[in-house]
């Protein structure tokens, strides 16, 4: 099944979200247009609109209101990318270099500070004080998120509970918000609205590690980056984990990261893909794939519903 099945129920009014996205990209100030352009055109799968969109199909669909939300979240989304890319000095975003590549550091800060407020300006479109809330909540939780991150010290044997915070806070608590503000907006009972927000939650989970899988057995053109970029970037994920786990006297993964020595990391990742690691981490993904699809259980049958537990099938089984 590809994307465009799963998206079937909403793909119609994803394109509406991808003309607000034309929308905020043309504005009167030339610098400003083009950068909106480069960053929000043509880019991603658009997963966070679709999640919004199809938590908002079990009960009152109102593309008033699910048509903003959408396009808050992709909007956020991308504003993140752009300071990440900013942050880890990634060169390349998408398979074209970051946004701070192409315009410098300067223009890239700024035009992600747009980005979180023009989010913000679509979400209170809606006028409910929850989903304004939960939008301002969710841009301090990945904020603080990566502020923790930073200043955390390499240590084995609690990497793997920090990262599991670590994704939570920078790739699942958006995920949540998607769908928890797309069922609110629909009038969701309290009770499914919880459940959407779970099977969110570990939706969100999954696809972050199954991202950080293909960052050690992709290839270059499928990934829109080089493969081990996590690491030459000193982000620790599950797959180094595990294998610093698995060979407490290999330091190959400490001198990357600790001591800064990139020049080890093709050899990290060739032990990695050469390893019984990708297996348990593909493992750890199924398990999460597992229980967001269990979430959706208590759920009225839809094809909303059929969507949302295929597009996590999806992830978990995508290999770019």
């Amino acid at each position: 099944m590809n994307l465009d099945d799963i998206y079937a129920p909403v793909k119609d009014d994803i394109k509406l979200v991808e003309d607000r996205l034309s929308q905020i990209a043309r504005q009167d100030i030339p610098l400003l247009s083009e950068m909106l352009e480069y960053a929000l055109l043509n880019v991603g799968k658009r997963v966070r609109p679709a999640l919004t969109l199809l938590s908002g199909k079990f009960y009152n669909y109102d593309l008033k209101l699910l048509v903003p939300m959408a396009t808050a979240v992709e909007v956020l989304h991308i504003g993140t990318l752009v300071h990440d890319d900013m942050i880890d000095n990634s060169a390349t975003r998408h398979g074209k270099p970051a946004v701070y590549r192409s315009y410098g550091s300067n223009s890239a800060l700024l035009l992600g500070d747009y980005l979180f407020s023009r989010a913000g300006s679509l979400a209170t479109m809606t006028e409910n004080l929850r989903v304004i809330r939960r939008f301002t909540e969710t841009l301090m939780t990945i904020s603080g998120g990566e502020l923790r991150e930073a200043s955390i010290s390499f240590d084995p044997s609690s990497a793997r509970d920090n990262y599991y915070k670590w994704i939570s806070d920078k790739t699942a608590c958006l995920f949540v918000m998607a769908a928890e503000c797309g069922s609110v907006l629909s009038g969701c009972p309290e009770d499914q609205v919880t459940a959407l927000k779970n099977y969110a939650q570990n939706f969100g989970l999954a696809f972050q590690i199954i991202d950080d899988i293909l960052d050690f057995i992709g290839d270059q053109s499928s990934l829109g980056k080089p493969v081990g970029s996590d690491l030459s970037e000193g982000a620790i994920t599950l797959p180094s984990i595990i294998y610093s786990e698995k060979h407490p006297g290999d330091k190959l993964i400490y001198k990357i990261i600790v001591e800064g020595d990139k020049r080890l990391v093709q050899q990290a990742v060739d032990k990695i893909k050469g390893s019984d690691v990708i297996d348990e981490c593909r493992a750890i993904a199924h398990d999460f794939y597992c229980r967001a699809s269990q979430s959706l259980d208590s759920l009225p049958d839809c094809d909303a519903k059929s969507s949302l537990r295929d597009l996590v099938g999806f992830v978990i089984e995508r290999n770019k």
